[in-house]
Order: structure tokens, then sequence, then C-alpha cells
């Protein structure tokens, strides 16, 4: 068993949304997604999609999406992220998944997933008041999710001593105290694209970028 990461699908199958808008490296990216997959992902190994899963503005519009990595090999994780507009409560989402017959994927909200002895939990994250887009009406989408994160760590802390955190958004100063306190083994981040991913700098080791187009839209094994 291992554990995977790969943020940022923005998967278009629903709608006609396509990424390639963005610079040549988005040109046929659904199909570099299911390549790289299937090359490294085994039917007994976890991926966490960590934001940004699909374009769909609605639950329904978002299915070709989830069929899609329904016939990808493992079980996926995913938590929201700043452009999934599909996303609902976990009773319609998993209500869903089961009207679909969608068997691989579990969402990740205010909890936590115990993978083969290692406990993997998300949360959106939000927007850093260092950061010149940072709004006063930001400030409190910013508070909201950094209890949304203790508690999936909270949650995290009572399956394993081995914590995976997954945001979205990258961690400033405060999200980070809070993920260090819990002794969080890996923490996996996306929302990054292009110069703003390359540029991204971090001390920290145990933190990691997982933006697809970053990883040239290749799963990276975290565990």
């Amino acid at each position: 068993m291992a554990i995977f990461a790969l943020s940022d699908l923005h998967l278009p199958l629903g709608i006609d949304k396509p990424m390639d808008i963005f610079g040549v490296r988005w040109d046929n990216y659904v199909e570099k997604i299911e390549y790289e997959w299937k090359k490294n992902v085994s039917e007994e190994d976890f991926v966490i999609i960590n934001g940004d899963f699909s374009w769909a503005t609605y639950l329904s519009e978002a299915l070709k999406d989830f069929q899609f990595i329904e016939a990808l090999p493992g079980k996926k994780l995913i938590s929201k992220g700043n452009h999934d507009y599909w996303w609902e409560t976990l009773t319609k989402m998993n209500t869903f998944l089961e009207e679909n017959s969608i068997k691989s994927v579990t969402f990740m909200q205010n909890n936590a997933i115990l993978c083969d002895g290692v406990a993997v939990c998300g949360a959106k994250g939000w927007i850093s008041p260092g950061d010149k887009a940072f709004k006063k009406e930001d400030e409190k989408f910013y508070r909201r999710e950094l209890i949304r994160l203790e508690a999936s760590l909270k949650a995290a802390a009572e399956l394993s001593d081995t914590i995976i955190a997954a945001l979205h958004y990258p961690p400033d100063q405060v999200y980070s105290e809070v993920i260090e306190k819990y002794n969080v083994y890996k923490c996996v981040f996306g929302h990054l694209h292009g110069k703003r991913a390359e540029d991204y700098r971090c001390n920290n080791q145990n933190y990691t970028l997982v933006s697809a187009d970053f990883l040239k839209f290749s799963p990276i094994r975290i565990i």
C-alpha cells in the first residue's frame, strides 16, 4: 500500500472548460493524468486529491469526472478547493456516489480517513493575510478554515500517530503552527500554478506542493 497525492486536476469532462488556455503544459492534460496515474498507482493504493478536482458548477455536472477517476486504480480521498463549486453537504455527495456506483471515492471534510495505519485528513485552507490579495472579508473565512483544519487533525490524531494533512491553499505560519502541533508526518497542498508554483519555496521538507501541472500530471508518492 502506498499513498499518493495530486491536486488541481481541473477535470472538464462534464462541461466545456479545458485548461489549455492556460498554456501548452495543459495540452491533452486529461490523457496525461490517466497515463501517469495508471503507470504509478495500483488498486491497493490511496490517492489524495486535495482540491480543484472538477470544473463543474453543480454536482450533477461532475458525474463524468467522477466516472473518469472511478475507472482509475486505487482509492481516492477528495477534499475541497476554491474552484470546487459543485461541492455539497457530505450527505448529498455520498448519496450522489451511491446512486452512480462510485465506490472508490471518499470525501474529507472535518474528518479523517484511516489508510492502513496512516490517518489522512483534509481542509481547504484560505488565502493568507500576508498575501496582497487578502481583503477584510477574507478574515472570517480564514479563521473558519483554520478551525476546520484543527477539527480534522484532532480526528486524525484519534486514529493514528502518523498523520498526513492535505490542504488546498499553501499553509502560512499560523496554519503551519497548528499542523506542527499535531506532529504531522507530511502536509500536501496545491493551488499554485505556473510561475507561482515554480517560484514557491518552503524550508520545511515535510511540506509538498502537489499541483497537477507542477508535477507534470503524475501522482507523487507521499508514503
